[in-house]
């Protein structure tokens, strides 16, 4: 149970089934939060693998999901990132559509087929849930409740992270493209922090006291104390790694939803990142940073000079992950298995007792994308 065969990195065949079974399948999946879209006719666009979306604040105050997808002849509604709109306009045959996904005009339908009715041609709506301002959506069948499907373990920790109460401020992005494919990007584990990030090991910075869950479906949750770093001369401004509007206690939180979704508060930066599964050989990550509603103008400015600073894909405690994710892609192409070590207990059983800096933490991860691709182990079911 602790080997992971390496053909499952970059393989385009298998590419095409996890899109089917992961990304189309019983899955819900992180697309955004509403503090993107805090005002009437704010949008966001996102894909979830290839299938283009379109998030709409309504004039009801609503947000909804919608396939970035003309009802008409299946053009591609909305081109731009994000911005505002006070309708979607399809440029092909001027369809036009409400922020609320309805069909509102489309020129020449007294010409239109017998059985056109205009109220059935609105946008199409993906089934979406909220926790806190995180959108989720599935395009499963059979997807459990949302709150099933988190489970206790993580919306105690993703509470805290989301600030309490998910009155969130968007400060910015970063958007990189990683050559890795979506698994090697997650893969990520709690072993290689201490020996990775010269960052830590810089400024002699120790984490305290901590856990790490493996949660239902694959999630997986970190805790960790951040002890205050002492200012040893590397930094200029010793204030970008201040503690200003948080407890050291729970400094540093990490919450990954399977399959692609890393949420981490570090300090006082909130970091949610939005992942996109782009092929075999490429993830697309969006570093979106934000600060709490009720902060003051300090605290603000505080949380913008840690955000990118510190982990965003160049940030001062997280540039090496980008490397190494490249690296693993490379790597994996050789013969033989990926071994997991740390933390390893039973060779048939997953750990029941994880510490913070086990890489065993992952093996939940691989062991619910085994289920889902309905692979077997060797020798076993």
């Amino acid at each position: 149970m602790n080997q992971i065969p390496k053909e499952v990195f970059g393989d385009k065949d298998l590419f095409e089934k996890e899109l089917e079974n992961i990304f189309y399948g019983d899955c819900w999946h992180v697309v955004g939060h509403v503090a993107e879209v805090p005002n009437v006719g704010d949008f966001k666009t996102f894909d979830l693998g290839r299938v283009p979306l379109l998030i709409s604040r309504g004039k009801d105050g609503q947000v909804r999901v919608f396939y970035n997808s003309c009802t008409h002849r299946g053009n591609q509604v909305e081109v731009s990132a994000s911005g505002n709109r006070k309708e979607f306009e399809c440029p092909y045959h001027r369809w036009l559509f409400s922020l609320e996904g309805a069909l509102t005009a489309c020129p020449g339908s007294k010409e239109f087929a017998p059985d056109f009715k205009q109220e059935n041609f609105g946008l199409l709506e993906v089934k979406s849930a909220q926790f806190l301002g995180l959108i989720l959506v599935t395009m499963g069948k059979n997807t459990p409740p949302l709150a099933e499907w988190m489970g206790e373990e993580v919306t105690s920790t993703l509470s805290a992270l989301l600030g309490g109460d998910g009155r969130l401020k968007l400060l910015g992005y970063q958007k990189v493209s990683y050559n890795v494919d979506w698994k090697g990007y997650n893969d990520n584990d709690g072993y290689h922090a201490p020996m990775l990030h010269a960052g830590f090991r810089m400024l002699n910075w120790q984490g305290g006291k901590g856990f790490q869950r493996m949660a239902a479906n694959g999630n997986l949750v970190f805790e960790a104390e951040l002890k205050p770093a002492q200012d040893n001369g590397f930094l200029k401004d010793p204030s970008l790694i201040a503690f200003k509007g948080s407890d050291p206690a729970r400094g540093s939180m990490i919450v990954q939803l399977y399959p692609t979704t890393v949420m981490v508060k570090h300090l006082d930066m909130i970091n949610l990142r939005f992942a996109i599964a782009r092929s075999e050989e490429e993830t697309e990550v969006h570093y979106a940073y934000f600060a709490h509603e009720d902060d003051d103008e300090e605290l603000l400015q505080h949380r913008i000079r840690q955000s990118s600073n510190l982990l965003g894909p160049c940030g001062m405690i997280s540039m090496e992950d980008a490397a190494i994710f490249r690296r693993i892609f490379i790597g994996n192409k050789t013969p033989g298995v990926a071994e997991f070590q740390k933390g390893v207990t039973s060779f048939t059983e997953l750990p029941a007792d994880l510490k913070q800096n086990d890489e065993t933490g992952n093996l939940g991860r691989w062991e619910h994308y085994r289920k889902l691709m309905g692979f077997k182990r060797e020798g076993g079911k």
